[in-house]
């Protein structure tokens, strides 16, 4: 349900035309003197009202392009941190492929150690062997006198063939033995070599998937930050459509308020018209008086058989008003039953017992609740204005159905009644209704749960919040 939360509150209590329905004669020129008054002071209160709204649908105005600025420049947020964390995710993924790289290598490297220490081990073998064979052939050189020998083996030769041939033998067992250490000191190096290979690039390939940790970490928790930023920024993007919401349906409520004002100035206006009128036919009647009475003095002695002379000048009886509280009739007019006397002010608006009462149930209950099947009449608790009707297809007030919404000013205080989840309605806004008729049949339009009427009565206007909701029992007769 929309509701009216400036100045519909007001609105009402400043409708407070009500009509007499006693005879012209029984008025005096200060009463009707004093009600123009009080209408005219009406019309600059609902003309302040008026402009007053008007200025408040400007301010709202820019309330609501400030806020769609706000949504624009959001959005953009928005857009630039979603792509900072799109490439954020693509840089994660990067990394994450690179430490899978980084992983396989490791399992390389791991498998290329593995087979290094076999190839270390097989040369470290090989290394003992050679040892071996060279101590040896240092502990034969050593009991055989050193060198020597060799010389000793060349120099017995026989023949000149003989001396080369044991030579190139002397040369060829040094030379093997030349090799054999030189293979010795090159498997030596090779071991050494390949041993500080394979710890550097464990050490690299180590430190490489550890800064891609580092970087994949540093990705990740900017990812979070950016999160963050985003749902920040998302739940700010929400909060500003709810309040773009709030103040597009504000707008349209000041402009119904606006829509309202302008039928309650007509129809001041109306009852302003209608109160010079009776004060002229009024003043008429006094004047006829006094002529009357003049002829009269003139002719002491003459009677006088003229209507005037006899009676008093009467007012034309389709010219009248109706009361301001009591109960009217007519053809569509009557009393409603009233189940006991409080000393109230107000009648029964239908004749149905009571299934809800004014106050706590849950949710506060701000009306009273009549039992009633589908059109049974629904009559005005009082005389007053029809200050607004709504059906279901219309927007605002939607809870409650079929509505009417009614002013009176009964002994100077200003009401409102309402009327809701009805079947049908009889009356139209700015309609000056009598204590009693009927405005409407009951129904089950609205968030209603079953076929009743929901009465309300407001001290003054009604407004969106009810804060002028009383209960109706304390006023009905």
């Amino acid at each position: 349900m929309r509701k009216f939360p400036v100045l519909l509150s007001t609105i009402v209590a400043a409708s407070t035309i009500t009509l007499s329905t006693t005879s012209i004669s029984a008025q005096s020129t200060d009463d009707l003197n004093k009600k123009i008054d009080e209408l005219q002071q009406q019309q600059k209160e609902l003309e302040q009202k008026r402009n007053n709204l008007q200025s408040d649908s400007q301010q709202t105005d820019k309330k609501i392009n400030k806020n769609l600025d706000k949504q624009d420049s959001v959005e953009k947020e928005i857009n630039s941190i979603d792509t900072d964390l799109q490439a954020t995710l693509k840089q994660i993924s990067t990394k994450e492929t690179e430490i899978t790289k980084t992983n396989q290598q490791v399992e390389e490297l791991t498998t290329q150690i593995e087979q290094l220490k076999k190839e270390i081990a097989l040369l470290k073998e090989r290394i003992k062997k050679r040892e071996a064979l060279l101590k040896d052939r240092l502990r034969n050189i050593q009991q055989n006198g050193g060198g020597m020998k060799y010389i000793e083996v060349i120099l017995g030769s026989k023949s000149f063939g003989d001396f080369i041939s044991r030579s190139s033998a002397v040369n060829t067992i040094m030379d093997q033995d030349k090799s054999i250490m030189e293979q010795h000191q090159a498997d030596k190096v090779a071991v050494e070599k390949n041993k500080i290979d394979v710890e550097n690039k464990k050490t690299e390939v180590e430190q490489k998937k550890q800064s891609l940790q580092n970087q994949k970490q540093d990705l990740v928790a900017l990812k979070g930050q950016l999160d963050n930023q985003l749902s920040k920024k998302e739940t700010l993007m929400a909060s500003l459509k709810d309040e773009h919401e709030e103040l597009e349906a504000y707008k349209v409520s000041v402009e119904e308020e606006q829509e309202i004002l302008a039928r309650q100035a007509e129809a001041a206006e109306k009852a302003k018209q209608l109160a010079q009128s009776e004060k002229s036919e009024l003043e008429q009647l006094a004047r006829e008086r006094e002529k009357q009475q003049a002829e009269q003095k003139a002719s002491p002695s003459k009677p006088s058989n003229s209507p005037a002379a006899n009676n008093s000048p009467s007012p034309n009886p389709e010219s009248g008003s109706e009361s301001g509280s009591g109960s009217g009739s007519g053809s569509n007019t009557g009393s409603t039953p009233s189940p006991q006397n409080n000393g109230g002010v107000l009648n029964y608006p239908i004749s149905a017992p009571i299934t809800s009462h004014y106050g706590p149930r849950g949710a506060f209950h701000h009306g009273t609740d009549f039992g009633a099947p589908i059109g049974t009449p629904v009559r005005s608790a009082a005389s007053g204005v029809v200050i607004m009707t709504n059906t279901e297809a219309q927007a605002g007030m939607s809870g409650y159905g079929n509505v009417i919404l009614v002013s009176h000013n009964i002994n100077g205080q200003s009401y409102t009644t309402l009327y809701a989840h009805l079947n049908s309605i009889g009356v139209s806004q700015g309609q000056t209704v009598s204590a009693g008729q009927v405005i409407g049949a009951s129904g089950n339009t609205g968030q209603s749960t079953g076929p009743h009427l929901h009465f309300e009565v407001h001290r003054g206007g009604w407004n969106g919040a009810k804060s002028n909701s009383i209960d109706p029992m304390s006023v009905l007769n």
